[in-house]
């Protein structure tokens, strides 16, 4: 056979192998959505790699990607299992039934995987191998008509050369061809069918957003103080309470976050749908009196409100996974006070429903002084599903990977000595007490501004303790004393501005923070890991 005939064969043995894999996993994709989303091979496979890949790997695809970590994850899975299904089409084509085989393995991995998942049983191997079959019988077949349609796609020989049906020109090979490209066909119609119907069974049978939307979150018995009219810079400005013009301060994220651009970093996947009649809070343990909660039952305590910023140990230095909102929930230290924790206990593991944990000091949530809450409500409305939905973790002063637990169904109290939150065997600190950090937000990197005075604007947070001051300075001058917003309380970041008399150049700003222990925010630079990042955030702008 010629080369480029040769080379069309790979072509079509390849384009065989994708579309008999991607019917496969469609297949499976719908028998997961009428068994468990959780036994999906593809989200199966995808959350353990999560598990498996070490904290350094995990603070770089954060630092690279951002909040679209999992959809890059996601996408590199695809491409994979597409150049490993096209892999198995050419060797089921030149040495049957190796490819087949090599689908079947793939397929009985994600079985196992699956299998081992949080809260899984042995019925969440049934997708993968269910697919997994339909998709090896998709390429053997296509795979079979091809090798009779290509010359030289180890055809059959006898002992006269090639059989006349792959002869070219035989009449029977037109009927071959036609062959292969229906059998490649139909998998893709079905394929395409298998996922656009589990796509809307998973819909159907999730239907947890019509019941949040449903959701009437009781009055708080301890409503949180009003928000102070200077604590959010640019409505003081549009009210000519503060010496700035709105446009002054375009870009400096506002003192509440809205929902929909609160940061999210999480180890799901895919965002956990819960029913909140199917969902309970469990307090175990070392306790004396174990209890277990329901919906109902939650909503039926007495709820708080309180202003608290949560933020990721991830974050680097002026980077945006930080957010402050308001809260509604009950407090975790009454919850605890009645499971009666024993002596010698010194943590609290949170429990997710994806089967995430996270390691609380007890002590922490144990203190009156701060606001730790079983949360139900963020910003007036129940927790969006993507934070939370129907209940979460919110601890003031500690980052989230040791207090913020999403979908929480389980307090277990415990030992740090006997049990680990899920990113301290992962290289992270067993403690997460969040630094003391400050960012400017205005101007951006790289802005130009005409010379005269400029606004220099942004946020510092020291978490549960509180900032007294923010200075700032322009390439290595003094620092000088910038101008502090109000605040609700130290549970939560605090604007700020300076107005920088700027000369034309380059220059760069930097800011740095005091608490109200009068800390000082330290110039050292570390990365994130292993308890949070440290440094100056600094910017450089053209003054012209």
């Amino acid at each position: 056979m010629t080369r480029r005939g040769w080379s069309g064969s790979l072509g079509w043995a390849a384009l065989a192998g994708v579309v008999a894999g991607g019917a496969g996993l469609a297949v499976a994709e719908l028998f997961a959505a009428f068994l468990a989303t959780g036994a999906s091979p593809v989200f199966a496979g995808g959350a353990a790699v999560v598990d498996a890949v070490p904290g350094w790997l995990k603070d770089l695809a954060v630092a690279w990607f951002g909040t679209a970590d999992k959809a890059v994850l996601l996408g590199t899975i695809g491409v994979v299992l597409a150049v490993g299904a096209a892999l198995a089409g050419v060797l089921e084509v030149r040495r049957p039934p190796s490819g087949s085989l090599l689908l079947g393995a793939v397929g009985v991995v994600a079985a196992v995987v699956a299998t081992l998942r949080p809260g899984a049983t042995v019925l969440w191997a049934l997708p993968s191998l269910l697919g997994i079959a339909v998709g090896m019988a998709l390429l053997r077949a296509a795979a079979a008509r091809l090798r009779a349609w290509a010359p030289g796609s180890a055809a059959p020989v006898t002992a006269g050369g090639p059989t006349a049906a792959a002869r070219p020109g035989a009449p029977g090979r037109d009927l071959d061809r036609r062959r292969f490209l229906a059998v490649t066909g139909l998998s893709a119609a079905a394929a395409i069918i298998a996922l656009a119907a589990s796509r809307a069974v998973s819909a159907a049978s999730r239907g947890v957003q019509a019941v949040r939307d449903a959701v009437r979150l009781p009055a708080p018995t301890a409503p949180a103080e009003p928000v102070p009219q200077g604590a959010d810079l640019a409505a003081a400005a549009a009210d000519g309470d503060v010496d700035l013009a709105p446009g002054d301060l375009d870009g400096l994220a506002p003192y509440i976050t809205p929902n929909v651009e609160f940061y999210r970093i999480d180890t799901a996947l895919r965002v956990p749908q819960v029913d909140p009649a199917d969902w309970s809070l469990t307090v175990t343990g070392l306790v004396d009196e174990p209890f277990t909660l329901t919906w109902d039952e939650l909503l039926a305590l007495p709820m708080e409100e309180h202003h608290v910023t949560l933020a990721c140990v991830s974050n680097e230095v002026g980077g945006d996974l930080i957010g402050n909102a308001l809260w509604l929930g009950h407090p975790v230290r009454t919850l605890l006070e009645r499971a009666r924790p024993q002596a010698g206990a010194d943590m609290v593991l949170s429990r997710s429903v994806d089967g995430f944990t996270a390691g609380t000091p007890l002590d922490v949530l144990l203190d009156p002084q701060r606001a730790s809450l079983v949360a139900v409500g963020m910003n007036g409305e129940p927790l969006p599903a993507e934070h939370g939905f129907p209940a979460r973790l919110v601890v003031p002063g500690l980052y989230g990977y040791v207090s913020a637990t999403k979908w929480v169904t389980e307090l277990k109290v415990t030992r740090f000595a006997a049990d680990e939150g899920y990113w301290t065997p992962r290289g992270w600190s067993a403690l997460g007490p969040i630094k003391l950090q400050s960012r400017i937000d205005v101007p951006r990197p790289g802005a130009s501004r005409a010379a005269g005075t400029v606004v220099v604007a942004g946020v510092a947070w020291a978490q549960h303790t509180g900032i007294s001051g923010v200075e700032v300075r322009a390439d290595d001058g003094p620092w000088r004393p910038a101008t502090l917003a109000e605040t609700t309380g130290p549970d939560t970041w605090r604007q700020w501005w300076y107005a920088w008399d700027a000369e034309p150049g380059e220059h760069r700003l930097s800011v740095r923070a005091t608490d109200t222990d009068g800390l000082v925010q330290t110039a050292d630079e570390a990365p994130p890991a292993p308890d949070g990042a440290t440094g100056h955030h600094t910017v450089t702008v053209s003054v012209a």
